[in-house]
């Protein structure tokens, strides 16, 4: 396993990570992924999720090995009558911060996250400014000065928002979403137009400048990235469902992401020992394997055609309606047998949901793909239930 430092915050973090949201089965299985995790080396561990099972499950398994690890706990993630909540009340953050050291026996996290920033509202009541910190950034900080979390990171799937938590003083590091399906510009049959004339106006290595310019701020800033989606929740592994008409596989995903400026882990989902050895054969992998970037030269130009590559050309919605982002998580949730809850929160807090569409069609005659964006925001809409 390799190892790179996580900006600086300065911690030596295993390049492969353990996101630890689908360890929803039996302490047993628990157990048996973090025993094959730490025997592959991964000594970083990113737990969100504040639901009782998951954490004592995941908790009781690290005991008598802390050190070991270094944690990404997240702060805002509450569990309220059987449900998760994101908020910032801190009458209800502060005993789940609490239920979440308890649980993992523990008195400190390493990585203290404030969890799930995405719009600007939110990070006004979450950070504020640092002249006149928010409440929420006021107990961030005293847990920061009392040794309780020893570094201070952000999740956010907003590159904006990333790019502000990058200019915070007291933020280290951030996890993000990052694969190539998120980053980089339409399908082409030559990887060279990403750097001709027609795509150096909007995209720097082939992705988005509003991304390229986060990756440079985080390598300037020093502020380390753990990355989130990495694998596009499986999408990327099956032609019939990656938006470039190729499969990838996790190696391949996982070297796109690695390449990232700035980008020290990669939070791979595992809920059993065989999806670490997926994972963890990247560190032995060919460079043939390891090319993304053959695969996604050689994709077929039509693979775009009828699906959503969130490039945003759809907008402006007449009715407010975030379709890029509104097509993104529907894709995404498409992927399971269940809605994720943090998927289905992702997408409620996008405000103006798919229901708000009156398929009056002019995003469609925008969209350099045609996609039938009317018919998705009816199913977003049908899936999440508003």
């Amino acid at each position: 396993m390799r190892y790179r430092t996580l900006g600086a915050t300065g911690l030596e973090v295993s390049e492969i990570g353990f996101g630890g949201e689908w360890m929803d089965g039996t302490a047993e299985e628990a157990r048996a992924v973090v025993d094959a995790a730490e025997a592959a080396g991964i000594n970083i561990l990113d737990c969100w999720m504040p639901d009782p099972t998951r954490r004592s499950n995941l908790g009781d398994a690290l005991e008598g090995r802390r050190e070991w690890w270094v944690i990404q706990g997240h702060i805002g993630s509450t569990w309220q009558d059987g449900q998760y909540v994101r908020t910032r009340d801190l009458a209800a953050v502060k005993p789940a911060f609490e239920d979440l050291l308890r649980r993992f026996h523990t008195d400190y996290m390493d990585l203290g996250m404030i969890h799930y920033v995405d719009s600007p509202a939110e990070y006004a009541e979450a950070v504020g400014t640092p002249e006149a910190p928010s409440p929420f950034m006021a107990y961030v900080e005293e847990l920061r000065a009392a040794g309780t979390i020893r570094h201070i990171g952000l999740s956010t799937h907003n590159p904006a928002i990333a790019k502000r938590a990058a200019l915070h003083p007291a933020i280290e590091m951030i996890l993000f979403s990052v694969n190539p399906a998120f980053d980089m510009m339409p399908a082409t049959e030559n990887l060279d137009d990403y750097f001709g004339d027609a795509g150096a106006a909007s995209a720097l290595d082939g992705m988005t400048p509003e991304r390229a310019e986060l990756y440079a701020l985080c390598e300037e800033t020093a502020t380390g990235i753990t990355v989130m989606k990495g694998y596009m929740g499986g999408r990327l592994f099956d032609a019939a469902t990656s938006p470039f008409g190729v499969a990838l596989t996790p190696v391949q995903c996982l070297e796109y992401d690695l390449t990232r400026p700035a980008v020290a882990s990669v939070m791979v989902g595992f809920s059993t020992p065989a999806h670490v050895a997926d994972a963890v054969a990247y560190e032995t992998a060919s460079a043939k394997e390891r090319d993304y970037a053959r695969v996604l030269a050689g994709a077929p130009r039509h693979a775009y055609l009828g699906s959503c590559t969130y490039c945003g050309h759809c907008a402006p919605c007449p009715r407010g309606i975030d379709i890029a982002s509104v097509n993104k998580f529907y894709d995404l949730a498409t992927m399971y047998d269940e809605v994720p809850d943090s998927l289905r929160e992702h997408y409620r807090a996008l405000g103006t949901t798919a229901a708000a569409c009156i398929a009056c069609r002019a995003c469609e005659v925008r969209c350099p793909f045609g996609v039938h964006i009317a018919d998705k925001m009816a199913a977003a809409a049908r899936l999440f239930g508003c």
